[in-house]
């Protein structure tokens, strides 16, 4: 990518305001181990479930792919709410009164969950009430409000409908839905806290340790490195799970990214958690800064991943010209994508991963709504295995047998798109060569008649790799805000240098040596 079209703010690397914070570090798995339950990934959900895993005084080993928080909950708005957008009419049509309630009990209590542990524990993770408020400036958004608002009545949650402008938001508004009593907070402070108390109570844990292959008829785990743990039961928290041919999730799951940059604005910082009932979606929110001074954060932009049209890094310049165009921003600090992944029926899969299967537990599917929901998906999976009674178990069951109406369509679709994907990507033909590569720039390029994925660092140097999806083959497009290559077909990424950064694919990209490639 050459960056000089564009804003200096954000022509670097994107960071994450979350990493800004000391993240803690562990030793890598490298020799065989054995343990009750092995929970593999280090997000909100697997660090947890590890929690409450060791403090019901299991043995548990916590395993993560990469460093701590450089995943999707490294990369979040880290919004605690029970509050999705717009979902409750949805839901009530999808799964009845009964479980659309349940939906929102389940994420009121995993908000009550971080309440409180912060508090009972001592964590200083920037936890502050706020308002949860989803507004409308369209007629069409506000139609969509006022059909929402009523699904609230129906399944008695506390909320407010309110018509015309908001006092808080500088453009103009038609109406807004308000849920009181939500949250926001720092999940690596917070999550920090849980490590340590993991530590504490025993638990075994590993970075730097990528899970590749799971076997159920022994019961192991193997890793990258060849260290293999054998467990009594498993948990798959890596996000995407990484055994996604067992109940082929990878035809069930959407994957999209979506984008946030965080900086100073000149006009007063809205009070409460925003997001638009329209697309383009607008999230909104403060962060208190360490130094007493709040950022302000602006979140959307939403596409599915490898398919983003224009070029990935419009994307944070939308945003941008939002935040300067109605809030006088005046600098950007951070800037940063996540990557969420969306169920059939838009409710997480959590539970035993296949019938077949019952010591291996799965959450996935959050839907970009994984704060409060995975807390809540922590404590399903941990009752499972201590055996005890659950009321959402059966709502948030990754084998409910639910495939009709829009869900086929969905499905359909889906796997449709991937075959497309998969030829489209195929038939891409180079039009560079590694010379027309300007510094900080990647593509495809042609070498001696091969197709090859390049990228010329900062320094000049030249890194070349195979462009075939180590995943089930689909060919990658580049992403040029954040020097990636991406899968449109099922979401995998890779740096540029052919490294894993977001599954499905657990292997990585085959690096080429520019010299060996034109012999």
């Amino acid at each position: 990518m050459n960056n000089n079209q564009t804003d200096s703010q954000l022509s670097q690397f994107p960071n994450s305001y979350w990493h800004s914070h000391q993240t803690p570090h562990f030793s890598p798995l490298i020799q065989d181990e054995s343990t009750e339950v092995a929970v593999i990934g280090g997000g909100i959900v697997g660090i947890v479930t590890a929690y409450l895993l060791a403090k019901a005084g299991k043995k548990v080993t916590l395993v993560e792919a990469r460093a701590f928080f450089h995943g999707v909950t490294g990369h979040t708005t880290a919004k605690i709410t029970a509050q999705h957008a717009l979902i409750y009419y949805e839901l009530i049509q999808t799964f009845g009164k009964e479980k659309a309630r349940l939906y929102y009990e389940a994420n009121r209590d995993g908000l009550d969950f971080i309440r409180e542990t912060s508090k009972n524990l001592n964590i200083a993770c920037d936890f502050e009430e706020k308002d949860a408020v989803v507004f409308a400036s369209s007629a069409k958004g506000l139609k969509q409000i006022e059909k929402e608002a009523r699904a609230y009545e129906t399944l008695d949650i506390n909320g407010t409908l309110t018509h015309g402008q908001l006092r808080d938001l500088p453009f103009e508004t038609l109406a807004a839905l308000t849920m009181p009593y939500q949250a926001h907070f720092h999940p690596v402070k917070y999550l920090k806290g849980l490590l340590d108390e993991v530590s504490r109570l025993g638990g075994q844990i590993y970075d730097r340790t990528r899970a590749v292959k799971l076997s159920k008829s022994d019961n192991t785990v193997t890793m990258e490195n060849g260290a293999v743990l054998s467990y009594d039961e498993i948990v798959v928290a890596s996000h995407y799970p990484f055994n996604d041919f067992d109940g082929l999730y990878f035809s069930k799951l959407s994957i999209n990214r979506s984008y946030a940059i965080a900086g100073r604005i000149k006009k007063p910082i809205p009070d409460g958690m925003y997001i638009s009932a329209e697309s383009p979606i607008r999230s909104l929110r403060s962060i208190p800064d360490d130094n007493g001074e709040d950022l302000f954060l602006i979140g959307g932009d939403s596409h599915q991943t490898g398919k983003s049209n224009p070029p990935n890094q419009v994307h944070f310049e939308n945003l941008l010209a939002f935040g300067k165009e109605w809030f006088e921003l005046e600098e950007v600090e951070y800037h940063w994508s996540a990557q969420d992944m969306t169920t059939l029926d838009k409710v997480p899969y959590i539970g035993q991963m296949t019938r077949t299967s019952e010591n291996v537990l799965v959450a996935t599917g959050f839907n970009k709504w994984g704060m409060a929901m995975g807390v809540s998906a922590a404590k399903i999976l941990t009752d499972i295995i201590n055996g005890e009674e659950n009321d959402y178990v059966e709502l948030f069951d990754p084998t409910r047998n639910k495939l009709k109406g829009k869900d086929i369509q969905r499905f359909s679709k889906k796997n449709t798109s991937v075959g497309k994907d998969l030829l489209e990507t195929k038939l891409q033909r180079p039009d560079k060569s590694p010379e027309d590569l300007d510094l900080d720039e990647g593509g495809l390029v042609s070498i001696g008649g091969k197709k090859l994925g390049g990228y010329r660092d900062e320094n000049g140097e030249l890194h070349l790799v195979k462009t075939t999806c180590s995943h089930m083959g689909c060919g990658l497009n580049w992403n040029n805000s954040e020097r990636s290559w991406d899968c449109p077909c099922h979401g995998s990424r890779f740096s540029y240098s052919g490294d894993v950064l977001n599954g499905p694919a657990v292997k990585p990209l085959k690096k080429v040596d520019e010299k060996k490639s034109v012999e």
